[in-house]
């Protein structure tokens, strides 16, 4: 059943080096500039994964040019967390650090149990296999929330 659009959607994870930002440049893809999409990690103490840029370039999501940022980083640069309308966590942690921070405000946080796939398989073959599933993953709930995707392209 699709769902309207938020204006505005921070994604959030552990590092912002894997799924947060698959997620945020998906939503990018699939459902164009009406809304305003950003992703965070918990901690900044990572550069994107390069096999997220990988299985996103499959699908035509261009993250080369993205940089990690923690949700301290995102208030110390000006975005106030209250200023979104959703929140989706794909990790426990995320979780736990955006209710921590929203409490005070009005706005929805979801949690998206997104699988992790750092650190899973062995050899460039298996390890792609595993990020191909999150964003899989990620692309499932994306459709399941909002709808089928916007802009096909």
């Amino acid at each position: 059943m699709k769902q309207v659009l938020p204006q505005s959607v921070l994604f959030c994870c552990d590092h912002n080096a894997v799924r947060s930002p698959m997620a945020e440049g998906l939503m990018k893809k699939f459902y164009g500039t009406g809304t305003y999409v950003q992703s965070v990690g918990v901690k900044n103490d990572m550069e994107i994964d390069g096999f997220s840029i990988a299985v996103c370039s499959e699908l035509d999501v261009e993250l080369d040019r993205h940089r990690s940022r923690s949700f301290d980083e995102m208030e110390e640069w000006g975005d106030d967390l209250g200023s979104f309308d959703l929140v989706i966590a794909l990790s426990p942690a995320s979780q736990r650090r955006a209710l921590e921070l929203t409490r005070f405000y009005h706005l929805d946080v979801e949690y998206w149990p997104i699988l992790d796939p750092t650190g899973l398989g062995e050899g460039r073959e298996a390890k792609l296999t595993q990020f191909r599933a999150a964003r899989d993953q990620i692309v499932g709930r994306l459709i399941d929330r909002f709808g089928p995707p916007l802009n096909e392209s």
